[in-house]
């Protein structure tokens, strides 16, 4: 699936709907450069979870995992100061890749390993406020949250 952002408010928006649809236990790869929107995004799926607003969504590369309480628990990881998957693991990433939340991993193509996961959602750059996305599902999980979004989200 693909879809086009005009700006940080409809990127939010779309990650709201994201959010609103997701169920426990996906665990989504987000990629892009630097500046691409991921945060914002994340920011969306958060509001989309029920996040409180008051809890800042912010991109967690100093702590490399921020948690944030929602309808499901958010799993905010953001590796872009690691390179191998036992750097992961000391975080004990499976424990909460595995549980009732909702695991969203930035910067997940920086792994030498690849990450088992529901989808992946890359971003590009256009221009100044354009964002185009792609979505992959890699299970049923996955596909099932493509074509809710397909339904119910603003392309």
């Amino acid at each position: 699936m693909e879809t086009t952002t005009s700006g940080p408010e409809e990127t939010r928006g779309l990650g709201k709907c994201f959010g609103e649809l997701a169920l426990a236990g996906l665990v989504v790869l987000l990629n892009g450069d630097l500046g691409a929107g991921k945060t914002c995004f994340a920011q969306g799926v958060a509001m989309g979870l029920g996040v409180s607003a008051e809890t800042p969504v912010t991109s967690p590369t100093y702590t490399l995992l921020n948690i944030h309480l929602g309808r499901l628990v958010l799993y905010h990881f953001d590796l872009y100061r690691l390179s191998q998957v036992d750097d992961l693991a000391d975080l004990g990433y499976d424990e909460f890749a595995e549980g009732e939340g909702l695991t969203l991993v930035e910067w997940a193509d920086r792994m030498t390993d690849a990450l088992s996961a529901s989808l992946s959602v890359s971003i590009e750059r256009i221009d100044e406020d354009m964002r185009q996305f792609h979505f992959e599902a890699f299970d049923s999980r996955g596909g099932e949250l493509l074509e809710k979004m397909s339904r119910h989200c603003p392309s």
